[in-house]
């Protein structure tokens, strides 16, 4: 009889404890976490090296800064607020739009100013940062996704996360929102994870709250044999992310914005495991095969080149 631990091994599935120990550690020095935790700098440093990004509307720093909230907000009939430092999707707040002087959310619900006033300041606190630490609020352009994603999203973006490894695109997937994971793409909140081949941008299998799926539970759209728009362009941006953090191994969430094209949301220094269920492949022997590459190519398109190449391992 074959353990599950041992058939996992068996079949390339990387560990947390396994990534913490042979990646994270060793490839992402400690001293670049504010360049990925800090979305604020994040899209400065992207915006310096000419990579698009959601358009900052405005900051919040302190709490008496919320007096003005109508002077800030007033040019803009749609918005994002989230934590600088928040982490998960936690504090994220949709506004698509107005009625009667007041904010309607993604989920249809309506907010008053001083709503509105009240979760800045829950961020302002630290209620939704890395280790409760006192934040900043962002306030930002609301992505309006590509009309490919119609059929398989509810209520919110999806957004596309590649795992990359010494600047070299490893594994791929979308994530979906659900009506489970209210709007948000992040998958232990409910949302789908839905793998990409790298080869040619087409997704392939899906999983949901660990259940392997073919259609989307609230829309029942088809979630195989989609193509991404965009695809070489969105590979080859998540390899010059590596560039902008110097962190060896990180997760890279890029949004497809029905007018502006790929844009980079965030990224992250210690992204998640389940991107080997969406794609139903191990992390193991991808990395390890780069891990042993005494060059990698300073080009991110011969980087992306190379992560192509690991697609059937």
């Amino acid at each position: 009889m074959i353990l599950p631990w041992r058939r996992l091994r068996q079949l390339g599935i990387l560990g947390m404890n396994q990534r913490n120990a042979d990646y994270i550690l060793p490839f992402n020095p400690r001293r670049h976490y504010p360049l990925v935790d800090d979305k604020r700098l994040t899209k400065q440093l992207a915006l310096d090296a000419g990579i698009a990004v959601p358009q900052l509307y405005g900051i919040v720093d302190i709490v008496h800064q919320i007096r003005n909230l109508d002077k800030l907000l007033g040019p803009h009939e749609d918005f994002v607020i989230k934590p600088a430092h928040g982490s998960g999707g936690e504090g994220i707040l949709v506004v698509t739009g107005r009625y009667k002087g007041r904010y309607r959310k993604a989920s249809g619900i309506i907010l008053t100013e001083e709503e509105i006033g009240h979760h800045i300041a829950n961020i302002l606190s630290g209620m939704y940062s890395l280790g409760g630490l006192p934040d900043t609020a962002l306030i930002e352009y609301r992505v309006k996704f590509d009309p490919v994603f119609e059929a398989v999203s509810y209520l919110g973006v999806p957004d596309i996360r590649t795992l990359v490894f010494r600047g070299v695109p490893v594994l791929a997937m979308i994530r979906l929102p659900t009506r489970l994971s209210d709007g948000r793409a992040n998958l232990h909140q409910g949302a789908i994870g839905v793998g990409i081949d790298l080869m040619t941008g087409r997704t392939s299998s899906g999983v949901w709250r660990e259940q392997a799926i073919d259609h989307h539970p609230d829309t029942g759209g088809g979630i195989r044999g989609l193509e991404i728009p965009h695809w070489d362009g969105i590979l080859e941006l998540t390899a010059r992310c590596f560039d902008l953090v110097g962190l060896g191994y990180i997760g890279v969430d890029i949004v497809l914005d029905r007018g502006l094209g790929p844009l980079v949301l965030e990224l992250n220094a210690r992204p998640g495991l389940s991107i080997q269920l969406a794609n139903k492949a191990g992390l193991r022997s991808r990395l390890q095969r780069i891990e042993g590459l005494r060059e990698i190519p300073s080009a991110a398109s011969e980087r992306v080149a190379l992560g192509k190449g690991l697609c059937n391992l």
